[in-house]
């Protein structure tokens, strides 16, 4: 049993992670806005999984990697606000899908490797399963820059990283507003394949919790 000071440790660290995450995906048009807001934007989002894996694990290993992968991040994101190409776009993606790799490693070995039901624990699944869709929006991003028009929307209008973010969301959840949608053949590969992969997630994670707690009765 975790003494009481490192159990809410472990729910500080949690729960402030999933509200910068929450932050951080209300704050991405910040990255677009000029001035010192895209350094601010960045630098807040290349130093939450970093925090977050000095808090949640304890391999020197994840953390180095999480450091330097974050660090690019920055430097990809700086970049590409305030000088945007082609290339730089394309670091932005690559680096995002890396670090977004990395914190989904992190919070799947601290959600799945705990042996009882804690807030933390509750808490770490939320924020993975936040991670895991704005991972695949990095993702989708990237096809939507290799193959221009993969994703189409209805009002017709650019579909930028925010769009991305929340059709991500939409497909993850399964809701499917139709707002937009894939018409290229990698864009539906990896819709379909993210609207299967959070419907596994919700069931796998409900049958561990319920496991873990009718172990304990």
């Amino acid at each position: 049993m975790l003494s009481l000071p490192v159990a809410r440790n472990r729910v500080l660290a949690s729960g402030a992670l999933l509200a910068a995450i929450l932050i951080h995906n209300l704050t991405y048009p910040l990255s677009a806005a000029g001035g010192a807001w895209p350094a601010l934007f960045y630098g807040f989002y290349a130093s939450i999984f970093v925090v977050a894996t000095w808090a949640l694990s304890a391999s020197k290993g994840m953390r180095a990697a999480m450091a330097c992968i974050g660090l690019v991040t920055l430097v990809a994101g700086l970049m590409n606000s305030y000088a945007p190409t082609g290339v730089t776009a394309l670091a932005v993606y690559l680096s995002s899908i890396a670090y977004h790799i990395g914190m989904i490693v992190v919070l799947a070995r601290y959600t799945f490797g705990a042996r009882t039901v804690m807030t933390d624990v509750l808490l770490s699944a939320t924020s993975l399963y936040l991670v895991i869709g704005s991972g695949f929006a990095a993702l989708l991003a990237l096809v939507e820059w290799g193959a221009p028009g993969s994703f189409v929307a209805s009002s017709g209008t650019p579909i930028g990283w925010q769009q991305m973010l929340y059709f991500s969301y939409v497909t993850m959840t399964t809701v499917g507003y139709g707002d937009i949608t894939p018409v290229g053949f990698y864009a539906q590969s990896f819709a379909s394949f993210e609207a299967i992969g959070g419907t596994l997630y919700s069931v796998l994670l409900l049958s561990r919790l319920v496991g873990l707690h009718t172990s304990r009765v």
